[in-house]
C-alpha cells in the first residue's frame, strides 16, 4: 500500500474499494459451478440411459443364444 510519509494514500484507498474486479470473477465462478453441476447431472443420467440399452440388448442376444429362439425377437 502507498504511504506518503507513514500516511495511506487515500486515493488508492478509494481505487480499492471502487474496483469491482474480484466481484466479475466470483460470478463467473458462480457460473462455472452451476454449469459444471449441469454437466455433471446430465452425464449421470446418460450414465443410467446407456446402461439400460446395454441390459436390454444383452437380454436380448441372450434369448436369441438359447437352444429355445422362439424368444428371440
Amino acid at each position: 500500500m502507498p504511504e506518503i510519509d507513514g500516511v495511506i494514500d487515500m486515493t488508492f484507498l478509494k481505487t480499492f474499494i471502487r474496483d469491482e474486479a474480484g466481484a466479475s470473477a466470483a460470478e463467473y465462478a458462480l457460473i462455472l459451478a452451476i454449469v459444471g453441476a449441469a454437466i455433471g447431472a446430465a452425464a449421470f443420467a446418460l450414465g443410467g440411459a446407456v446402461k439400460v440399452a446395454l441390459d436390454s440388448a444383452t437380454s436380448q442376444v441372450e434369448a436369441c443364444n438359447t437352444l429355445n429362439s422362439t424368444t428371440c425377437v
